[in-house]
C-alpha cells in the first residue's frame, strides 16, 4: 500500500505539464496554445520531439520564475530543437536568429509556466546567471 502512494505521488509529479495548455497574457500573440505528451510538446498544433533532460530544484525554478524558492514546487528541464527559421502566432519566433534548445516547465495551480532558451549547452539555473544569460529567449503563461 505504502509503496502504491510513494509510487502514484512520483507520476504526479513527473506528469504535472502533461496535457493540454491554453495560452496567457504575452503567449497568446506568440506561441499559442500549448500540449505536453511524454515524448512531444506541440506549439501552435506544430509537433516537437522533446527529451527530459533533468528535474529542476526550488532555487533553480525561482531563478527563472516568480516562485518561492522555500516552496516544494519543483520542475523540469526539457532538451528539443526549434529552428529559428519556425513561425508562430503572428510570424513570431521563439529565440529570434538562434534555434530554441531547451525549455524549462514548471506547473503551479493551474498555470503551466515555460520558459525557452537557446544555446547547446544547458542553462545554468542560478539567479546570476539567468539575469545574464543571453540565451533565455522568453518565458510564457499558460492555464488549464
Amino acid at each position: 500500500m505504502i509503496l502504491g502512494l510513494v509510487l502514484a505521488s512520483c507520476a504526479l509529479v513527473t506528469a504535472q505539464e502533461l496535457g493540454y495548455w491554453r495560452a496567457a497574457g504575452p503567449a497568446q500573440s506568440v506561441t499559442g496554445d500549448v500540449g505536453f505528451s511524454d515524448a512531444k510538446i506541440s506549439i501552435n498544433f506544430s509537433n516537437f520531439s522533446i527529451v527530459r533532460a533533468r528535474d529542476l530544484e526550488p532555487a533553480e525554478v525561482s531563478s527563472v520564475f516568480d516562485a518561492d524558492s522555500n516552496s516544494n514546487v519543483k520542475g523540469h528541464l526539457y532538451k528539443l530543437s526549434i529552428p529559428a527559421s519556425r513561425k508562430f502566432m503572428h510570424k513570431s519566433t521563439l529565440c529570434g536568429a538562434e534555434d530554441t534548445q531547451w525549455v524549462a516547465a514548471y506547473v503551479e495551480g493551474n498555470s503551466l509556466h515555460l520558459a525557452f532558451f537557446s544555446g547547446q549547452k544547458a542553462p545554468v539555473f542560478t539567479l546570476d546567471a539567468i539575469s545574464n544569460s543571453s540565451n533565455l529567449c522568453g518565458s510564457y503563461t499558460y492555464v488549464r
